[in-house]
């Protein structure tokens, strides 16, 4: 069993039921040991598109890193991703961000992802749920690069990301609601 942790974003249609969906396919392939809140956040490469939901899951799995890449991009397949271009409005994004202590360069994969220590919609949910994790290239923990980390885009946490773990309604309502 590895470690690992995926980054979820969505910021079209109903940005809750695409995260919701993505993490019900996840849990076939990785058993989840925590989820960070979901945060909405600023568009980060290309800025004329709506905000995003973004969050964290960390966990195990059996798959080796170019599986749990496949079986990703299937999932986002499934939940209606299309690649349009770089930064491009989407409805589910799925990155692997961390396997165990591994780093892994190759033209279709990099472990650690390569832009984490630079986006606040990575290292806020990170940290939320896996603060002690020490980053395989720098060999320090995410929260120490969380609390260094200048000019992160805005975010705003919006609900525990578990809620969207339940069936039917999760008593929330209006702005910020996993409903919406």
């Amino acid at each position: 069993m590895a470690d690992v942790c995926l980054g979820l974003g969505s910021n079209l249609g109903d940005r809750a039921a695409h995260l919701r969906a993505a993490l019900a396919r996840l849990r076939t392939i990785v058993v989840p040991g925590a989820i960070s809140s979901v945060w909405r956040t600023e568009p980060v490469g290309y800025s004329d598109q709506p905000e995003f939901w973004n969050l964290v899951l960390c966990g195990t799995t059996e798959l080796s890193p170019e599986d749990l890449l496949a079986a990703i991009q299937d999932i986002e397949a499934a939940g209606g991703r299309t690649r349009s271009f770089p930064n491009a409005p989407r409805t589910i994004d799925i990155d692997l961000l961390l396997y165990d202590d591994r780093q892994i360069t190759r033209p279709e994969l990099t472990v650690p992802h390569p832009r984490m220590l630079e986006r606040g919609f990575v290292l806020r949910p990170l940290a939320e749920v896996a603060p002690w994790w020490v980053h395989p290239i720098t060999g320090e923990r995410i929260a120490d690069h969380l609390a260094r980390a200048t000019g992160l885009e805005a975010a705003e946490r919006l609900f525990p990301g578990e809620d969207l773990l339940r069936t039917g309604d999760s008593g929330r309502s209006g702005e910020g609601s996993p409903d919406q």
